[in-house]
């Protein structure tokens, strides 16, 4: 995995994931990468600082392991796929009601994701490719 600093034509900056840079390339020339904050398709790779090393005497705090994080939120959430709005609202509500329902990952549209959010439904982006999405 490797992510980028991006940037769209409303100097919107965010990152994201994806499985190599030819993957980045490829979905950049579809025209499958949008802003987050205002679906614009015009988007570059934002300047981004280059990663220095710490000291070799600092505690160093080791990297995620990817694939341990999929496997756990994988094991522990629902795959809703394009669901994911409704789903996430109708577990917000049993949870409200008392209830300890799974977590659910998924696609949302930006506009779901702002209602979500602005309904203080908490919301994040994966770092992976949900696997409903293996197709697309």
């Amino acid at each position: 995995m490797i992510v980028f600093d991006l940037s769209c034509g409303h100097q919107h900056r965010f990152e994201a994931w994806f499985g190599s840079s030819a993957d980045y390339e490829s979905q950049q020339a579809r025209g499958l990468i949008r802003c987050p904050v205002c679906d614009d398709a015009r988007i570059e790779k934002a300047v981004m600082a280059p990663a220095v090393s710490a000291k070799g005497n600092r505690d160093m705090r080791r990297t995620p392991d990817l694939k341990a994080l999929r496997a756990e939120i994988e094991a522990s959430c629902d795959d809703v796929g394009p669901r994911f709005a409704q789903e996430a609202r109708k577990r917000a509500a049993a949870q409200e009601a008392g209830e300890s329902p799974r977590g659910c990952i998924g696609q949302a549209t930006v506009a779901e994701v702002l209602d979500l959010v602005s309904d203080d439904i908490p919301v994040a982006p994966l770092p992976f490719r949900p696997n409903s999405m293996a197709d697309a």
